[in-house]
């Protein structure tokens, strides 16, 4: 029997609206997956598509209604599904990525096995995650750290014109660990101005400070920096990092840009090949998107997950973060159920 193929629209609301370098957003809408095998046995993916990469939810609903008739019936082929995939439709990586994430819960299912532990992976081994706060006034920053009191590691979005003034009040706010990721927001020599600033407020990385294809301007801050330098806008997938290989210090894989789990462990192994470090991220998506990426944490060196945790009404459970530490399900498959 083909595997059969399901989708739901899942409203996602953020307790804050959440402000980044190119805009402000309070609701998201992202795609469940269903992949049913002919025993009914479900596996499960989100697709969390993105207008800064090209999807909308009606482009991956377009998108998986083309590829839905493609899976066949074992879903433990899954190199041959996902090259299958990505040749008849190139791009709608969310889309991809919510098969992929769909055929591995369903396959680890049927083994009775977590995903980590079908890896060979020591959940152990993951590190803390990152709590993320968006751009916004002084006043709702400093409520934000409150609120964020048991993340120990905090990760600043930077890339308006109040810059020194939002670092100004995270750390009269907070004493704990600070990274900063400017989206794009920068010029590179107004990054390596900025510098010096980061330095000052006590910043311990600098996650991609100018346009994506501004590779020369990655270059140029991280040859002026002190902190690490990381690719994300600019990382979208394995082809793209031999290109960034001495220009930046690491990358940052986000499920939503690869396009699938298995070119995840590519870019981790790549990465690694290049010794350069390995982030992992997320977009705004529920607990069943973030467990997904949350499998990958063990491999990796910087965690931003929190994306499930930036919710209001988070229709799963799955992997967590509690005091920024990344705690994975013990589960058949992703762990993820339904509240």
């Amino acid at each position: 029997m083909t595997l059969r193929l399901s989708t739901e629209v899942l409203t996602l609301h953020t307790r804050h609206p959440f402000v980044i370098a190119r805009g402000s957003q309070t609701e998201y809408r992202t795609l469940m997956v269903k992949i049913t095998d002919s025993d009914g046995v479900e596996g499960w993916g989100e697709a969390a598509a993105t207008r800064f990469y090209g999807e909308t939810l009606d482009t991956a609903a377009a998108a998986l209604a083309t590829y839905g008739p493609l899976l066949g019936d074992d879903p433990f082929q899954l190199e041959s599904i996902e090259l299958c995939l990505e040749t008849t439709l190139q791009r709608n990586a969310a889309a991809r990525v919510a098969i992929s994430a769909a055929l591995h819960d369903l396959v680890a299912k049927r083994l009775g096995l977590p995903l980590w532990q079908y890896w060979g992976l020591d959940r152990a081994r993951a590190p803390r995650s990152t709590f993320t706060i968006g751009i916004d006034t002084p006043e709702m920053t400093r409520r934000k750290v409150t609120e964020a009191a048991d993340y120990p590691i905090l990760k600043v979005k930077l890339g308006s014109t109040d810059d020194l003034a939002i670092l100004r009040t995270m750390r009269e706010a907070t004493d704990r660990e600070l990274r900063v990721d400017a989206n794009c927001g920068w010029t590179a020599a107004h990054a390596v101005h900025m510098l010096p600033v980061l330095e000052e407020f006590g910043v311990t990385v600098l996650e991609q400070p100018v346009a994506p294809g501004d590779l020369d301007g990655l270059e140029h801050v991280r040859r002026h920096a002190r902190i690490p330098v990381i690719a994300d806008e600019s990382c979208v997938t394995s082809a793209d990092i031999p290109r960034l290989a001495g220009r930046v210090d690491g990358i940052n894989i986000k499920l939503a840009k690869c396009g699938s789990l298995r070119e995840a462990l590519r870019m981790i192994a790549i990465a690694r090949a290049h010794q350069m470090t390995v982030m992992v991220g997320c977009m705004i998506e529920s607990s069943l998107g973030i467990t997904a990426a949350a499998h990958l944490t063990p491999l990796v060196d910087i965690v931003d997950l929190d994306g499930a945790a930036l919710l209001r009404d988070d229709p799963f459970s799955g992997a967590t973060i509690p005091q920024g530490q990344v705690t994975l399900p013990d589960g058949p498959g992703l762990g993820v159920v339904r509240r």
